[in-house]
């Protein structure tokens, strides 16, 4: 990658282009023109106002943006205004245009963005992923598409027994790069990049930028125009977060204390294992919660059927791990919970993006266990601030304690006069409750709970609660 330029979205309009506004003014025009205001789409976002008219001009993109910016819409109105125009002529066994994604969850969303954004004009899509009937996705591409989403692992097999050509391919799309790059596809999109013609327009977008996507882009880009909505690894400004100290086997009682409260209406917990997911999953049940899990041992019938109950309300917790971070899409999701801390840094940024999307409020907090202070010490390197102290169970010191954590972040109560610790005041500027829900703040319990009880007593009780309507 070379010669590497920004391009701020701003140009110099001449005649009637000035006149244009909204995507007209970028280039978009016609059936496609009407199908974005159709759908809502009137005014660009910042990311479609930089990434759109250099990909109408040809030149290859890359993209440090998180989801929920609209960057789905940013890489595919110039393709789809580009193949329009080729008409509906397309050789066997071909697509036009490759979009490549980490999650099965992340595809569908993006066909089902273009058949949106496509409505009216004759473009084909179809998605090859893993986990569904290969005879199925292989008889779709058959006759060629326009448009291919596709999940690396499926398209590798089905480009290595012949069943679909990549030459003719003059658009590649690589979404959430960075996302690829933790599940180990790097290696396939290099070959599959390197089937594709040599003249194709490449975009890339990814959430963070570490070296090894760096090095990517630097082999897979031409010349490309750099675009950037938000500073890397920063959260957005609607997200009210915060956390809570607990212990580890304290987090069950205090995310059953937060769940009881009726303004968390639709929760996302993330776990960072999938076997952490499962149990997690198991005992909200047990505590009376309706919850649906998504992880990648689930089929795909399966994680489809939870994100569908999820966005439909028929359940309003959804259990999920990092790979599911940025695969999932359901507008209104008002809180997510970190039950434990991601391993890496940046998870954290992705994990909290589910909620506080396009301009509506939304609040994150953090279950920390005294173990994890590194990992939360990490995260607020990366988010460039303190997250306020929204609740702390752990009490008095642990006896136990290993020497070595003495420099850990101190977590005992009241370290100095005014009540403060680590500097920072429980709650942040404003009082727990009000910021976070009376459940944050205090010791609220499910109704005919009974407290805390040995260890593998149950955890309320006597009799289990009857189902609450989650």
């Amino acid at each position: 990658m070379t010669n590497e330029n920004t391009f701020a979205g701003n140009t110099t309009s001449t005649g009637n282009t000035a006149e244009l506004t909204g995507f007209a003014a970028l280039g978009i025009t016609g059936t496609l023109l009407k199908a974005t205001h159709a759908a809502g789409f009137t005014e660009p976002k910042p990311i479609q106002m930089q990434a759109i008219p250099p990909q109408m001009e040809g030149r290859d993109i890359f993209g440090i943006a998180q989801t929920g910016s609209g960057k789905t819409a940013a890489f595919a109105l110039p393709i789809l205004s580009k193949i329009i125009a080729l008409g509906t002529k397309r050789r066997p066994k071909t697509t036009r245009a490759l979009i490549l994604a980490p999650t099965r969850e992340l595809a569908v969303q993006i066909e089902d963005t273009i058949k949106i954004l496509a409505r009216g004009a004759h473009v084909s899509t179809a998605l090859v992923l893993g986990g569904v009937s290969r005879f199925s996705q292989v008889k779709k591409v058959a006759p060629g598409v326009d448009i291919l989403i596709a999940t690396p692992g499926r398209l590798t097999d089905l480009v290595r027994e012949g069943d679909l050509v990549l030459a003719d391919t003059k658009w590649l799309v690589l979404d959430e790069g960075d996302r690829m790059l933790d599940m180990g596809f790097i290696n396939d999109v290099k070959r599959i990049a390197k089937a594709t013609a040599p003249d194709r327009q490449t975009v890339l977008f990814s959430a963070t930028m570490p070296n090894e996507i760096a090095e990517l882009a630097k082999g897979l880009l031409k010349n490309p125009i750099r675009v950037e909505v938000a500073p890397q690894s920063t959260a957005a400004a609607e997200i009210v977060q915060g956390v809570v100290f607990a212990r580890t086997k304290q987090k069950r009682q205090v995310l059953s204390n937060m769940l009881a409260d009726d303004a968390m209406k639709s929760v996302i917990i993330f776990s960072r294992t999938k076997h952490g997911a499962d149990r997690v999953t198991k005992d909200l049940e047990r505590d009376g919660f309706k919850a649906a899990v998504i992880h990648g041992n689930k089929s795909q019938n399966a994680r489809q059927k939870a994100l569908n109950d999820f966005r439909e309300g028929s359940v309003r917790i959804l259990v999920a791990t990092d790979i599911a971070a940025r695969g999932i899409d359901v507008p209104g999701i008002s809180h997510v919970v970190n039950f434990d801390l991601p391993d890496e840094a940046e998870s954290y940024v992705h994990r909290i993006g589910r909620t506080g999307r396009n301009g509506m409020d939304g609040i994150a907090i953090t279950l920390c266990d005294p173990s994890e202070n590194s990992k939360l010490r990490q995260v607020e390197r990366i988010i460039r601030t303190k997250l306020p102290i929204v609740a702390d169970h752990l009490g008095s010191p642990d006896p136990q304690r290993n020497p070595a954590e003495k420099n850990e972040r101190s977590f005992e109560p009241a370290n100095d006069r005014n009540g403060r610790r680590d500097g920072r005041r429980p709650g942040g500027q404003n009082n727990g409750k009000k910021r976070f829900g009376e459940a944050f703040a205090g010791e609220r319990k499910p109704e005919g709970a009974k407290p805390f009880k040995g260890n593998n007593k149950r955890r309320f009780g006597g009799k289990r609660p009857a189902a609450r309507a989650a």
